[in-house]
This record gives C-alpha cells, sequence and structure tokens, in this order.
C-alpha cells in the first residue's frame, strides 16, 4: 500500500489467537467516532479473518526474535517492528493504538501534540522514564535505528529490559526525543477508573476526567470488564456498563 508524506495513519497489530477480529472492528468503530478527517486504518496481522473491510489489513513485517523460555508470557517485542525503515510503503504520521483499549473522547489532540515521539507515563512508577506503548506516535520510517539497534543487541536489550516498552522509552530518551501525552488523556482502567476498597463493592468502574483512550493492561480486558470479571482472584469489580457504550463497531 502506498500512501503519501503528510497522511494520518492509525495502526494496531493484531497476532495469535489471543484477540478476535471483533477487538480490529470495534477499535476501528471507535477510532472512526472519536476522530476527525481523514485517515487510513492498517491493521498489521498474520489473520484479516472477520475483519470490517474499511480496515487496511497488511502482513505482520518480519521480525526474527528470539523465542521466550517456555511459561514467559509475550512481551510484545514484535511491537518494535512498526519502526522498520520501510513499512509497507506507508508514509506520513501513525498514531499506534493496542487492539484492547477503549476510546472514550476526541483523538484530534494525538495528531497535534508536539513532540517528535509521544508515549504514556508510566503509571505505578511515575518517576521511571519507562513509557507504556498502548498508545503512541511517530513518523513512519523515521526511527528505524530502534529495530536495527535491537536486532543488534537482542540479547542484551532482553537482559536488561523487561519488555519492548521499557527498551523504545529508553533508547529514545537518550536520543532527547521522548516525550509522554498529557496524563489525563490515557488512564488506566485498572488504576483510575476501578473504585478503592471497599467501593469496588458499590461503585461501577468510572470514566475518568478528560479521558480520551481508557488503557486495559494487566489482568482485565474490555469484555471482562463488561461483565464485571477480573482475572486474579479476591479482586471484585462491579460491571462497567459504559464500557459497552463505546466498545463497538
Amino acid at each position: 500500500m502506498q500512501a503519501t508524506a503528510g497522511q494520518r495513519h492509525v495502526l494496531c497489530m493484531k497476532w495469535g489467537t489471543k484477540y478476535g477480529p471483533e477487538y480490529v472492528n470495534n477499535l476501528y468503530g471507535m477510532v472512526r467516532r472519536h476522530l476527525s478527517g481523514d485517515f487510513t486504518f492498517v491493521c498489521l496481522t498474520d489473520d484479516a479473518v472477520g475483519i470490517r473491510p474499511e480496515v487496511t489489513c497488511l502482513p505482520l513485517p518480519q521480525m526474527p526474535i528470539k523465542p521466550e523460555k517456555p511459561g514467559v508470557p509475550d512481551r510484545a517485542w514484535r511491537k518494535l517492528s512498526t519502526f522498520s525503515a520501510d513499512l509497507h510503503g506507508l508514509k506520513g504520521t501513525a498514531l499506534y493504538l493496542d487492539v484492547d483499549v477503549v476510546v472514550v473522547g476526541s483523538l484530534d489532540g494525538f495528531f497535534s501534540q508536539p513532540g517528535e515521539f509521544l508515549i504514556i507515563k508510566d503509571y505505578k512508577r511515575p518517576w521511571r522514564i519507562t513509557g507504556n506503548s498502548s498508545v503512541y506516535r511517530f513518523e513512519i520510517g523515521a526511527h528505524p535505528d530502534v529495530l536495527s539497534y535491537f536486532h543488534a543487541h537482542e540479547d542484551e536489550i532482553r537482559l536488561k529490559f523487561r519488555n519492548e516498552q521499557a527498551y523504545l522509552s529508553d533508547y529514545l530518551h537518550r536520543q532527547g526525543k521522548l516525550k509522554y501525552w498529557p496524563a489525563r488523556w490515557c488512564p488506566s482502567f485498572k488504576y483510575h477508573s476501578i473504585p478503592h476498597w471497599p467501593f469496588n463493592y458499590f461503585q461501577e468502574p468510572s470514566i475518568p476526567a478528560d479521558a480520551r483512550v481508557v488503557i486495559f493492561h494487566g489482568e482485565c480486558n474490555p469484555p471482562d470488564a463488561l461483565h464485571g470479571q477480573r482475572n486474579r482472584r479476591f479482586r471484585f469489580i462491579k460491571p462497567a456498563g459504559w464500557v459497552a457504550d463505546y466498545w463497538k463497531a
């Protein structure tokens, strides 16, 4: 697929069987409702079956990476392939979104916010430079060294960094290119939506003030939240009914 410089792209990735096509379809619907003007929506995937026709499905970029040890979860290193020097001929600005986010407000500012590379500030340890890569923006093809350096130093990097977002944040920070989204734009469902104990037993998880994209990381995804389910024992939440208002095609 060819595109001209200056175009806006929304990127997502889907591989394996963890997420079905409904995640991509719902994400497209949310983006279309919350982003003004023209854009292309691109899903990099190994399986395009069931994905709606408005989505441009392209093959996952080739990225030979060493397998994790048995029992070790996938740390999403393959997301670094979005920094390929040639990403299927795409040109322009890319906003990357994980498929399990819920868009609840305008995305326009994500394309106008100043900065060469923007990412979510880490929630749990805000003193660290590490960003959360559920939402990041970059110029396609502008940072191929992120990927080439990883390939040249994979063993060293994977010993030093827990996952791709820790490496990515550190690498671009050392180049002076790392910036963060305004804190309220991308709240965590886990940390900011779920009421603190004991109020979680009486109050529904809420949409934080000024939120634009609610991030689902850890033990809960949008369908879980909608049905009041968490994937850790003894941690109760009431159903988050508002998820159904946003997480749809």
